[in-house]
């Protein structure tokens, strides 16, 4: 007897922009009067949608960036930077992998890029974000996950946890 071995894939469809925003609440002050480093705070999140039987999905990496002097926040800004892959083939656990950890890390380059060029245009020198080991991050929050499963299936029977990752990076 033979056996069929299905071929894993991987294939970027498209990479799009979905969403973009910046704000920079004290306008022309904010660079002007800027005297020293301000404190800027990264918030990564991924998010993903099966979009047909076919193995199409969109999978959306969210950095907010922000950046403070003391109370007064400088600028903000939002990138949603989505991808449409089309992914067969893959065990359930890898499949968690593929879309917490591949999929990021192939979005992330052009995140930063529109992050970087957003924040220029905004006037504020470039805002550089640093290499992110999302296998790391995708490791901890299953670690996580399993600490909450386990706290709540001694307090509630139907606990369920969504595919929200939220990251703080400093």
């Amino acid at each position: 007897m033979t056996e069929t071995k299905t071929e894993s894939t991987l294939d970027i469809r498209q990479v799009y922009l979905k969403d973009l925003s910046f704000e920079s609440p004290q306008g022309v002050r904010a660079i002007a009067n800027q005297q020293s480093n301000p404190n800027i705070d990264i918030q990564l999140g991924v998010s993903y949608e099966r979009l047909d039987e076919e193995g199409h999905y969109e999978v959306v990496l969210t950095i907010t960036a922000t950046a403070k002097t003391g109370e007064k926040v400088l600028f903000l800004t939002e990138v949603q930077q989505a991808g449409l892959f089309l992914i067969n083939g893959f065990s359930d656990e890898d499949m968690g992998l593929v879309l917490n950890v591949a999929c990021p890390t192939i979005l992330l380059p052009f995140s930063r890029a529109v992050i970087t060029d957003t924040v220029s245009k905004g006037g504020f020198p470039q805002l550089l974000i640093s290499p992110v080991n999302f296998e790391a991050l995708y490791a901890a929050k299953r670690q996580q996950g399993k600490a909450q499963q386990s706290a709540d299936e001694s307090s509630t029977p139907d606990s369920s946890e969504g595919p929200a990752e939220d990251v703080t990076i400093n």
